[in-house]
């Protein structure tokens, strides 16, 4: 292993806004997100696959009166969304490393007010179409975890993706889907803005090549 990324998740094992295999926490917040890991009643938003941790870190900057978690498998990502977060002298924020196939073991039932699937592998394979984030297994499990009618987004550059979801959708009964665009920045209406306030790394580079970027925002019941 490189020295640098040895050194990162040697980090990761000391800073408490990180729970990982290994910590004591480690799935034993469930349930108790609000009062013991964050130490306040605030709502808690969940991004599922955040990568470098620039979605989370940028909720969590735009809302302070509200919590963000940011889950990705990749110790070294989120090192670096931490980073971010200490830099920024944010403390509405946190990371968890695990899978999301895992999410039941970390949050109770009822525990999160909304999440964002951000730009996630979109899985084309249909041996793998099970291992979507949007696909009914996943919703299911969201459905467990949100509150009643909790809000959730999708944004990709993924046009089969996103038509997939759509159709995974319309499909489940008790689907609320309130908005949905497949180019989310030609859109000039204010119920837009809250997606079009922050851009990942990512969704730079394909804006910057005339990708259009897709988005729906649903609520499960």
């Amino acid at each position: 292993m490189p020295r640098v990324k040895l050194h990162r998740f040697t980090d990761n094992a000391s800073r408490p806004d990180i729970i990982e295999p290994g910590k004591p926490e480690y799935e034993q917040l469930g349930g108790r997100w609000r009062t013991d890991f964050f130490q306040v009643p605030n709502p808690v938003t969940l991004e599922v696959g955040c990568g470098k941790g620039e979605y989370t870190v940028g909720l969590a900057q735009r809302h302070p009166s509200r919590n963000f978690l940011g889950l990705d498998i990749k110790g070294e990502r989120i090192w670096r969304g931490s980073t971010r977060a200490a830099e920024m002298g944010l403390t509405n924020v946190g990371f968890v490393r695990m899978r999301a196939e895992a999410l039941a073991a970390q949050f109770g039932s009822a525990e999160l007010d909304e999440i964002w699937i951000t730009f996630p592998d979109p899985r084309p394979r249909d041996r793998d179409i099970k291992r979507r984030l949007t696909s009914p297994r996943f919703l299911g499990l969201y459905e467990q975890l949100l509150v009643s009618g909790g809000l959730l987004h999708l944004k990709t550059d993924n046009e089969g993706l996103f038509e997939y979801t759509l159709e995974t959708l319309a499909a489940r009964p008790g689907t609320t889907v309130e908005r949905f665009t497949r180019n989310l920045y030609a859109e000039t209406a204010v119920e837009f803005a809250e997606a079009q306030a922050i851009q990942t790394n990512f969704e730079s580079k394909y804006r910057a090549v005339g990708v259009p970027i897709k988005y729906v925002q649903f609520r499960l019941t």
